[in-house]
């Protein structure tokens, strides 16, 4: 969407006006081209922004979270602030620049798609994120790189090169990514998605060349091809793009700032230029991270669905120099409480005309996706990592009742008895009170697997799958403790759950004893322990509460029924070949194949919760 027709939308709507609101911390302004404000005190900084010659605003994995997290339970309304909020906050952050006679960078690194139902809960015919996109390329973006989910599907893939691409005049990034469209003759040719590299000067004058790489991807569609990292740099192409010395690197990528292979990147171009400062920004495994590889770069990672802004400044000195510079980082709140903090604007100055159209924008493209639409009212929340997975409050005891009940709804199977399991995996984001709509289905549990079954598997043998199947999945996890799970064949093929929830584990842990009690009245929030010098958190939070959960969830031994007696022992598609080896594992009187395994349903994982919230939530 262009800003000319967001301007048409906002002449449509001038008749709006104004009701009264508070500062910081209090009741705000409710716009009518705005959602409601949560009704929630937020906390405010309490530090400024340090400003340098050079600033970065920095996004990564936002996964169509643009019309910030909604729901009034924490960390919730910490990451309120929409994307008509972030327009608004970078206008101004872009006229304290000005002001300043500095530069300000805004970058992303990657994965647009699937995380909501803005981006995924189009219509049929449609292309996953292809409304989302008008939005984000109307902000004015000086990099952006490339991410796995833009790549799991090649019409995404397409959609990217075609559309979103061109719209970047050459600064969407992809050096080591190809697609495979037809040239001018017909004849099939792999091409970059936008572009390896890109060198342009910063309003200050200042030269930089630019790289936009992706880890060591194997889960992309055909016709779209992931060369390795330690590949790419070897390339002809490569050696001409650092050649020439820039006054600064600005290497953005998805991929993680730790432990993966950005140092392979970083030592090709520190072996040219020994001394030229290098700013990394970094994405893909959901956490706040910084590195300094040396004393004259930083590399930054901004967690997820817009939980996290990240700044990063720099104080540049003479070329030549082999000082170390100063550099600052720091993870933002993105909500109006912080982007006025650090704009000094107040309630009824910060908002910008473009925001505001932003925001009306995204309210109708969520109006017109029927996103509102309501299942029930949850009583409660129910989170994934935050309670035992047991717990009564747990979103995986939840999704097992659930999918006892919905997946036998209208099913000529209903009468017999059954053993059902699914992954752990296949719950994304917690599930909070109030309203459950098409869009908290989405994002809570968005896979649409089917599921199978097996008939006439005894019930003693049906009750051992789900115990043996954690049992494996748990020496797997003992197994890979000693190594770095970036090594692994699901890392490579995009999973991140198991680091993110590793990152959880290890905030809650490390923040245990004195921080915790000191912290004890600060809301819940992430809380940041990274190898960078200073507090990189914005706002002091107490850490959420972590527990761990097995990677198999399912129901219990039907009642009444004896462990002789047949039942259907019915599962995900997910997770179909590792359940055909654990079932011949534990028995010998049948060797199950692919053969013996039958749909049992229509209903896709992606429905179970809706449709029990129908039944029991209203």
């Amino acid at each position: 969407m262009q800003f000319t027709s967001l301007l048409a939308l906002f002449l449509a709507a001038l008749a709006a006006r104004a009701c009264p609101g508070e500062e910081h911390g209090h009741a705000h302004e409710h716009q009518p081209l705005r959602r409601a404000f949560p009704q929630t005190r937020l906390p405010v900084p309490t530090r400024p922004l340090v400003w340098g010659d050079v600033n970065i605003i920095h996004t990564t994995d936002s996964h169509g979270w643009l019309l910030g997290h909604q729901k009034s339970s924490f960390p919730e309304p910490n990451y309120s602030g929409d994307l008509g909020d972030f327009a608004s906050f970078v206008t101004h952050m872009k006229e304290i620049a000005l002001e300043k006679d500095v530069d300000l960078l805004l970058v992303d690194s990657g994965d647009l798609h699937d995380g909501t139902g803005l981006s995924d809960g189009f219509p049929p015919g449609g292309v996953d994120g292809h409304e989302t996109n008008k939005f984000i390329f109307d902000l004015p973006y000086d990099v952006m790189a490339i991410g796995n989910h833009e790549l799991y599907i090649y019409a995404n893939t397409l959609d990217m090169y075609k559309t979103f691409a061109p719209k970047l005049n050459g600064r969407y990034l992809s050096s080591n990514v190809n697609i495979t469209v037809a040239d001018k003759d017909g004849n099939p040719v792999s091409v970059p998605v936008g572009e390896r590299f890109a060198k342009f000067k910063t309003r200050k004058g200042r030269k930089v060349t630019s790289l936009g790489v992706m880890f060591d991807f194997t889960g992309n569609d055909v016709n779209t091809t992931v060369q390795k990292v330690e590949d790419m740099v070897e390339e002809q192409w490569f050696a001409e793009a650092i050649k020439d010395e820039p006054d600064f690197f600005l290497l953005v990528g998805h991929m993680p700032v730790s432990h993966d292979h950005w140092p392979t990147v970083f030592d090709k171009v520190r072996a040219v230029h020994p001394t030229t400062p290098i700013l990394i920004l970094g994405g893909h495994t959901h956490i706040r991270d910084c590195i300094q590889l040396d004393g004259r770069s930083m590399a930054l990672e901004s967690g997820r669905y817009m939980e996290t802004v990240g700044w990063m400044s720099v104080d540049l000195d003479h070329k030549g120099s082999n000082k170390n510079l100063t550099f600052t980082r720091r993870y933002l709140d993105p909500n109006r409480v912080s982007y006025e903090y650090h704009t000094g604007r107040g309630n009824f100055t910060f908002d910008t005309l473009q925001g505001k159209l932003f925001t009306q924008g995204l309210n109708n493209l969520a109006k017109r996706f029927n996103l509102s639409d309501e299942f029930g009212v949850a009583p409660e929340d129910y989170t994934i990592s935050q309670v035992p997975a047991t717990a009564n409050n747990s979103l995986l005891s939840l999704f097992t009742t659930a999918m006892t009940y919905s997946l036998t709804v209208n099913n000529s199977r209903a009468s017999v008895p059954n053993v059902m399991i699914t992954n752990s995996g296949s719950m994304r984001f917690d599930v909070y009170a109030g309203a459950f709509t098409k869009n908290d289905q989405l994002t809570a549990s968005p896979f649409a697997d089917s599921f199978l079954y097996i008939p006439n598997v005894t019930l003693s043998i049906a009750s051992q799958v789900l115990p043996t199947l954690n049992k494996a999945g748990a020496n797997e996890r003992r197994e890979l403790a000693g190594i770095d799970l970036r090594s692994t064949e699901a890392y490579a093929r995009g999973e991140v759950d198991m680091l993110y929830r590793a990152w959880l584990e290890e905030m809650d842990r490390k923040s245990f004893g004195p921080e915790r009690r000191a912290a004890n009245n600060a809301t819940l929030g992430y809380v940041t322990h990274d190898s960078c010098p200073g507090v990189g958190d914005d706002i002091v939070h107490t850490p959420l509460p972590f527990f761990s959960a097995p990677d198999f969830i399912g129901s219990s031994a039907p009642a009444g029924v004896a462990d002789s007696d047949p039942v259907d022992l019915v599962f995900v598609d997910f997770i179909e070949s590792q359940l055909l080896e654990i079932l011949n594992g534990i028995q010998s009187a049948k060797n199950y194949t692919e053969a013996d395994v039958l749909p049992y349903t229509d209903v896709l994982a992606s429905a179970v919760l809706g449709i029990y919230a129908e039944k029991f939530w209203n």
